[in-house]
């Protein structure tokens, strides 16, 4: 008797997944973002996140957590419970750059989580603050090689995208600029518009608001060819600094052992938001390219991004401090 009896809970405890996906979710999702509000993540996931809560019925709520260049956050999101309850909008930093840069991160980008898909690419921008006397990226190569040290950048914490890519643009042209770290790139960005800090690398989205006012300046673009959003602004390419290209990407996550009926239902939810043609129009006009990718194709794509951005950092030779 007590045999059937552990066999019975046995069987109760290996049917209990099967059962929580078929009725999931039946209660609201949190949409943990381990980067500032305003970034370009917590643009896009909150437009997808709209859209995605109508497909399963249950409202995805947001919740940043920023801090150390998203390391803080992807910690939290870790050891959360893997029931599907918490999802994680990222971006390529916090599963390819972070790890690559330092081993106790405090949690592994592959061990730790499972992809669902990912979202869009995100074009970047060269960014300054309108009163910065360079206009173009030649004349701000000229003035840091007058001035080694003395114009500032702006990032969102060491680690951080805007940190590689002003990191890798100053290696490529040669010359020394002055890093100033803020906790988030929101309001990395704010102090460049205040003239706090003279320049940045960004995505598009960040900086967009700030256009129509002319109270930020786009001295170029970091995507191969000119953006179809900027069609005047040069890329880096066209402005002395060939084959320098800088782009980012963000993507939804799940806990490790979230069990797969569970994922598939949040892939299949964040792919119709993406195809939604006014998800699509929104996403776009803010310099988002949309992708939207089964688990499996996204899981080998992260560790291809992996690879690739170890060996770019590695051969810039940067360090977090």
């Amino acid at each position: 008797m007590r045999v059937f009896k552990v066999l019975y809970i046995a069987l109760i405890l290996a049917l209990a997944p099967a059962a929580q996906a078929e009725t999931y979710p039946e209660r609201p999702i949190k949409l943990l973002i381990p980067l500032a509000a305003a970034s370009a993540v917590d643009v896009v996931a909150r437009i997808v996140a709209d859209k995605m809560s109508t497909t399963l019925g249950q409202p995805l709520y947001v919740e940043n957590e920023p801090g150390a260049a998203g390391l803080i956050g992807m910690r939290t999101g870790a050891r959360a419970i893997p029931d599907g309850y918490t999802v994680l909008a990222v971006n390529d930093s916090v599963i390819t750059m972070l790890p690559n840069m330092r081993v106790d991160a405090g949690y592994d980008p592959f061990k730790d989580f499972i992809p669902v898909t990912q979202l869009v690419g995100i074009q970047w921008v060269l960014a300054a603050n309108p009163s910065f006397p360079a206009k173009t990226v030649g004349e701000l190569i000229a003035l840091a090689r007058e001035k080694p040290g003395a114009i500032n950048y702006a990032s969102g914490g060491y680690g951080s995208p805007q940190h590689i890519a002003a990191e890798m643009f100053a290696r490529a042209v040669n010359v020394q600029m002055a890093h100033v770290p803020y906790r988030g790139v929101t309001p990395a960005v704010t102090d460049v518009v205040a003239g706090h800090a003279s320049v940045l690398f960004t995505a598009l989205s960040t900086v967009s608001q700030f256009l129509p006012d002319n109270r930020i300046r786009i001295l170029a673009t970091t995507t191969p060819a000119r953006m179809a959003q900027l069609p005047g602004i040069p890329t880096m390419a066209e402005s002395d600094v060939p084959g320098f290209s800088f782009g980012t990407w963000a993507a939804l996550l799940v806990p490790a052992k979230t069990p797969p009926e569970i994922v598939a239902k949040l892939n299949a939810a964040a792919v119709a938001a993406l195809n939604d043609a006014g998800v699509r129009k929104k996403l776009t006009e803010l310099g988002y390219e949309v992708v939207g990718s089964t688990p499996e194709q996204f899981a080998v794509f992260m560790r291809q991004e992996y690879v690739r951005t170890g060996d770019l950092i590695r051969a810039a030779n940067i360090h977090l401090e």
